[in-house]
């Protein structure tokens, strides 16, 4: 085979390049919205090779909200583990995730629907083998500082301030008060701060 003809073979796609392709796809229109006809169409595979790679549909999802959620993780899970006192490690993890869900409109859209999905066995797979360690970084550091509170809900009280306000983004647009500073996450981020930093005075005042 000549050189020329070497060049012009077309590079397989890795497992990795057709989960970055994938994700747009469920993010756009999430698991029901999305065959494998379409992903096959996106990667430019026929269906059997798309099948080579992964034996259904709930398996590709699975992976591609996988892919998409842990290239995002080690940023922050860095803030909650670096150093400095938990309180300010807290905040720095606010900050980042508010970050992210501003700047990144997949992974926003993407984890739209990931929590509109209602088919439990899907949710219990990512909860224990995607979201897991995430969610339990910030649990523990927030039993750390709340001893008094419910370590559950202070978790998910954290993650719900912040994702919600960018999920309900369009609406709140049109709701009393509403001013486009505040859909800048510097400033998101400062308000969810302010309002941990009193409730750590108000637990420890009990």
């Amino acid at each position: 085979m000549s050189r020329q003809a070497i060049k012009t073979i077309p590079k397989r796609k890795t497992r990795e390049e057709i989960l970055e392709l994938s994700v747009p796809l469920f993010a756009q229109r999430g698991y029901d919205g999305v065959s494998m006809r379409d992903v096959a169409a996106a990667v430019g595979f026929t269906q059997a090779a798309l099948y080579y790679h992964f034996s259904d549909k709930d398996q590709l999802y699975l992976d591609a909200v996988g892919y998409e959620f842990r290239e995002r993780e080690a940023a922050l899970k860095d803030m909650l583990a670096g150093n400095g006192p938990p309180l300010e490690r807290l905040e720095r993890f606010v900050a980042e995730l508010a970050r992210m869900m501003a700047m990144d409109k997949d992974f926003l859209r993407l984890m739209q629907w990931v929590l509109l999905d209602t088919d439990e066995a899907r949710q219990s797979t990512l909860a224990k083998q995607v979201f897991r360690d995430m969610f339990v970084a910030v649990h523990d550091l927030a039993s750390e500082l709340y001893p008094h509170q419910d370590a559950h809900l202070f978790a998910m009280s954290i993650f719900g301030l912040v994702i919600f306000h960018f999920q309900a983004g369009t609406t709140r647009k049109f709701m009393p008060g509403h001013r486009p500073r505040q859909d800048n996450p510097e400033v998101l981020a400062r308000h969810v701060c302010e309002l941990l930093r009193r409730s750590l005075a108000a637990d420890g005042d009990e």
